[in-house]
């Protein structure tokens, strides 16, 4: 499987000749889901979704489709009747080759104040991947690639650590990074790598690996 960072919260990821896409939101590329054959969303802060995004993904690509939460699903499903799954967690299902689980149900506290909306992240292919969105869900098996966020308004790096450590993954790699500079990124990437207890891993948008 390749795995390809995009800016901020984005993934893609191909498999015999297939992509699957994951959170195509506005701190992305415009063409963030443009060739993908799936689509996966994990809620709905425009940073992780995006219409605009998304319908060009779906308009340039006829058999494309999307899984996601009832709040996104809702505001595509009738432009795109068929195509638009609504998903939560337990759920499993296959999306362009790729064998999803959906955990988690809600978004990390930003601030008691603020109510807390919906978000699942998404297993793939029996925990190759695992996104998260924006929580710090703890998948119930092994992971071996985890997709961490490393910066925003509802984490500390202190939590972050100890997600690291509570998932366990094989290795992890940064996302939800659009908000930090690069002055901060050494300090991050230090502290994750030296406490995390895992490999630390970091992509520049654009770049590439192969699990």
């Amino acid at each position: 499987m390749k795995l390809t960072k995009k800016s901020h919260a984005c993934i893609r990821l191909e498999k015999d000749g297939r992509t699957l896409v994951i959170d195509p939101g506005a701190f992305s590329e415009q063409d963030a889901a443009v060739g993908a054959d799936a689509i996966l969303v994990t809620h709905e802060h425009p940073d992780h979704f995006d219409e605009g995004r998304l319908r060009a993904g779906l308009e340039g690509n006829p058999g494309a489709e999307i899984w996601t939460l009832a709040s996104v699903a809702e505001k595509l499903s009738a432009a795109f009747p068929g195509r638009v799954h609504t998903v939560g967690h337990g759920d499993t299902f296959t999306a362009a080759g790729f064998d999803v689980q959906v955990h988690g149900r809600l978004h990390a506290v930003i601030h008691p104040d603020i109510p807390r909306i919906t978000n699942v992240g998404y297993l793939i292919d029996d925990g190759t991947v695992f996104h998260p969105g924006d929580a710090l869900t703890v998948p119930d098996q092994r992971v071996q690639t985890l997709m961490l966020p490393v910066m925003a308004p509802w984490n500390k790096i202190a939590e972050v650590i100890d997600y690291v450590r509570e998932v366990e993954p094989r290795r992890a790699y940064d996302v939800h990074d659009a908000l930090l500079t690069d002055l901060a990124r050494p300090i991050y990437d230090n502290q994750i790598g030296a406490l995390g207890g895992t490999q630390h891993l970091r992509l520049a948008p654009g770049a590439s690996a192969e699990l």
